[in-house]
């Protein structure tokens, strides 16, 4: 039987964070069988499997309700959590396979007793769009180009790209109204998975806060999104408006959802050049109102092949 652990991911003062299923033995199941959990759930899940070679612990597979997934931020350091209290992980250090590449898990005690996750991400790219392609974007969020901050609009990389939009204001982010339809046309001329537009809350603290509309993974917009937090870290490196150095940023993320969540990032260089980040966050299990809104009355309807955790 494969079981499945709801975790909120990326949690702000235990609060809020994005929901994600995890099933931490998924041996046995077919990409049907995680698409339909994903469904189900209507949330990003990871699906943990043996490893296919010694090079790694894990490998690990991702669905959002309409496909399969590189990689996912939140639901590998969700994964690790669950491993890491279910006494399942070999080390501190955990090598993961993922689609998009290897990634690197470490996992310690904090001091409550609980496990404290970061993974790896490569060193990211960024590239401008063009002005064209910039007034695609700020039309679909309904704005001009007089709610941007005196920043380019990028497409950023590090697992998958995301188009960073820098907001002059926090409220204003925070109104934006777009729709999914339009979201997918525009980030699939652009060559992106998800508009991604942010605004700085204090830059002496690295703070910022943002928003994650998603290109086509069956939901309108994310709570919080690892990927995207790295990929905007990059950004503002590129941009200067963050300092060279290892401090972490702050990424908020999901008010207008109701579900403030806070993603972690720090950059490490090599000879003064940035070469990949750490992206962490904390974890706790779901609690009832999260089961009941990711599940509704489609609980009853779970395949018996599957079963809530115990966790809950």
């Amino acid at each position: 039987m494969n079981n499945v652990d709801l975790v909120n991911v990326f949690t702000y003062e235990e609060q809020g964070g994005n929901p994600c299923p995890v099933v931490a033995c998924a041996d046995g199941m077919s990409s049907a069988d995680m698409q339909d959990v994903a469904r189900r759930f209507g949330r990003e899940s990871g699906f943990v499997f043996s490893p296919k070679s010694g090079d790694y612990d894990f490998s690990f597979r991702f669905f959002v309700p309409n496909h399969e997934m590189e990689m996912c931020g939140h639901a590998t350091i969700g994964a690790l959590w669950v491993l890491m209290r279910q006494g399942r992980l070999p080390a501190e250090t955990v090598r993961i396979e993922t689609r998009s590449g290897p990634v690197t898990g470490f996992v310690t005690l904090g001091s409550d007793g609980q496990p404290v996750v970061e993974i790896t991400q490569p060193a990211g790219k960024v590239v401008p769009l063009r002005r064209d392609e910039e007034a695609e974007v700020l039309s679909v969020l309904g704005i001009g180009r007089e709610a941007l901050a005196p920043l380019p609009v990028h497409n950023a990389v590090t697992s998958r790209v995301k188009t960073l939009i820098p907001i002059n204001d926090r409220e204003r982010l925070n109104k934006l109204v777009t729709s999914a339809s339009d979201v997918e046309a525009v980030c699939r001329r652009i060559g992106s998975t998800g508009l991604y537009p942010y605004s700085t809350l204090d830059a002496e603290a690295r703070t910022f806060e943002a928003r994650q509309f998603p290109r086509s993974s069956g939901y309108p917009e994310d709570a919080a999104t690892g990927i995207a937090a790295a990929a905007l870290v990059f950004g503002l490196l590129n941009d200067r408006s963050v300092a060279p150095d290892d401090r972490i940023i702050r990424v908020l993320q999901g008010r207008a959802m109701g579900r403030l969540s806070e993603i972690r990032v720090r950059v490490g260089f090599a000879d003064g050049r940035a070469v990949g980040c750490l992206l962490g966050g904390t974890v706790s299990p779901a609690d009832a109102a999260t089961q009941s809104c990711c599940m509704g009355d489609r609980r009853r309807n779970v395949k018996k092949a599957y079963s809530m955790s115990p966790f809950f």
